[in-house]
């Protein structure tokens, strides 16, 4: 069989959650079925260990797809051509992408419809262009793969998909985030926090992360809890976060809040590890990967009601309302004051995240591939 999948998430020094994603999965897959050939379709220069083995021939197909238009371009005039060129079987888009103008099966993973809940956390031309076509996608697409039930309840709701065409395949935590030795731990403090507790977020700098709520929620407990206790943000600054760094740079306890830019995967999992609790206050996401890495690190986790993260996590995390401060501090006060809940925390989330694997991730995303070609 001749898989052709959409990599253009797989950038060198820059891998995100689509990118991870990628990443984690098909390095397993192709290893997984030699017999199979794999295309990747990159839109840039790619770097070699990406390909990750024999049967993997890797494609650049310019021009970089950045922006609606050369999305267009991309999936409906380029990729068809090369489709048709290499005979393919089915195309896999991880992106949540899909070509109209091709007759090859294609099997596409959509990880969640935030642009619908927080229309204001997109570029205008980017929401739009979700609006119009992911409707599109959905109907063109011959299996479609997200990851949480949470995920496709809200597809089915609101596009009238079949429930049989849309396969869960949930997400995981990478390898790399495992419990840290004490003394690995103080160094990784001294490093980032002078050697101080911290409370830390992962993610984008970006509106739908709630990082304004997050910053208010933690001044409250400043004012209720005189401790040296600081907030790392490990993450890049994405885009529309103009007024949180407005905020930041009045903000009463700046010389507490850590900003750490875009961090290698070893980096973040040290980070991770060392934490006192992951603190993920996202208005709304499809799964919530960090919520596991935290749980595999042994990191108790307090996080947002009401979206994919409480499907995940269930009862081993903290949750609060994320449109609230003064709960979001609630929540941090009670962890830093209650070691025993910490404690069943980390017992709860440590089985909760034994539930989930990238091998078990792969073979579900294969079932999904192998449905739209015998479809």
């Amino acid at each position: 069989m001749i898989v052709v999948v959409n990599t253009r998430f797989l950038l060198k020094e820059s891998l995100e959650g689509y990118g991870y994603f990628i990443k984690e999965i098909f390095s397993r897959l192709t290893k997984q079925y030699p017999q199979h050939q794999f295309y990747f379709l990159f839109d840039r220069p790619y770097d070699a260990k990406f390909i990750f083995s024999d049967n993997v021939t890797p494609i650049v197909l310019p021009p970089p797809a950045r922006h609606p238009l050369l999305w267009r371009y991309w999936y409906d005039v380029k990729v068809p051509l090369l489709l048709k060129k290499l005979k393919a079987d089915v195309f896999v888009s991880p992106d949540g992408f899909a070509s109209l103008t091709t007759k090859v099966p294609q099997c596409v993973v959509v990880h969640d419809l935030g642009f619908l809940h927080f229309p204001d956390a997109y570029k205008k031309s980017h929401l739009k262009f979700y609006k119009k076509y992911t409707p599109r996608f959905l109907k063109k697409a011959k299996a479609v793969a997200t990851v949480s039930q949470f995920s496709k309840n809200d597809i089915v709701q609101h596009y009238n998909i079949e429930p049989q065409k849309i396969d869960v395949v949930y997400s995981a935590s990478k390898d790399i985030f495992k419990p840290i030795e004490w003394s690995f731990q103080q160094g990784v403090k001294q490093k980032y926090t002078e050697g101080k507790e911290y409370f830390l977020y992962i993610g984008a700098i970006q509106p739908r992360k709630n990082l304004i709520n997050l910053l208010k929620g933690f001044s409250i407990f400043k004012k209720w809890q005189k401790s040296t206790m600081k907030l790392v943000l490990a993450g890049r600054l994405a885009w529309k976060n103009d007024a949180f760094l407005e905020l930041l740079k009045t903000y009463k306890h700046r010389k507490d809040v850590v900003l750490t830019g875009y961090m290698a995967e070893t980096e973040l999992a040290a980070l991770t590890g060392s934490a006192y609790a992951l603190v993920y206050p996202s208005f709304f996401e499809g799964f919530g990967v960090p919520v596991l890495e935290a749980m595999n690190c042994n990191i108790p986790v307090i996080t947002s009601i009401n979206t994919a993260m409480q499907e995940i996590g269930e009862e081993a995390a903290l949750y609060f309302d994320p449109n609230q401060p003064k709960d979001i501090a609630d929540k941090l006060m009670l962890i830093y004051k209650d070691e025993t809940l910490r404690a069943r925390l980390i017992e709860k989330g440590n089985a909760v995240a034994q539930k989930y694997s990238w091998q078990q991730t792969a073979d579900l995303l294969w079932q999904s591939i192998a449905k739209a070609v015998r479809d």
